[in-house]
């Protein structure tokens, strides 16, 4: 089963993202957390994705951090960002496409450890085929998310 993601839900779904409630932090600043403490969030919008922000908000100024778990054939639509986001694959293989075309066939696979840039306004698509795939995403906001032509309505 393939699922597809519209850019614009992309949108919505970071910017309804909380942070992490009960960060562990000590009077240095330093702030520790475990895979089991991270807090995924399901986002109606966004179905078979959900959201663990880490540090930040993509909604405002400064640097973001946040992972992205996609369900096992979740693809997004083709779209582009207005700032340039830097990706590494924390598990499963990502698969990214670097153009409006929206061919699965075309995608590249990034497995564990894999590293992509997104530079601002480039148009991609991504996601997971056959078995779930876990991304960090990093990045500094206020960011927003744009659909290819012909792909959905601006955000």
């Amino acid at each position: 089963m393939h699922k597809i993601i519209g850019s614009g839900a992309l949108l919505a779904a970071l910017f309804l993202v909380s942070p992490v409630a009960a960060m562990a932090r000590d009077g240095g600043g330093f702030v520790i957390l475990k895979p089991d403490q991270l807090v995924w969030r399901e986002v109606p919008s966004f179905p078979g994705v959900k959201f663990a922000l880490l540090e930040g908000n993509p909604a405002k100024p400064g640097l973001y951090v946040l992972r992205a778990k996609f369900a096992p054939g979740v693809m997004t639509t083709p779209h582009s960002h207005s700032t340039d986001r830097l990706v590494t694959v924390i598990s499963g293989t990502w698969y990214a496409g670097t153009d409006d075309s929206y061919d699965r066939k075309r995608t590249i696979a990034l497995p564990p450890g894999s590293f992509m840039k997104h530079p601002a306004g480039a148009i991609h698509y991504d996601g997971a085929k056959d078995s779930e795939v876990v991304v960090e995403i990093r990045g500094l906001g206020p960011v927003t998310t744009t659909p290819a032509p012909g792909f959905g309505k601006a955000p």
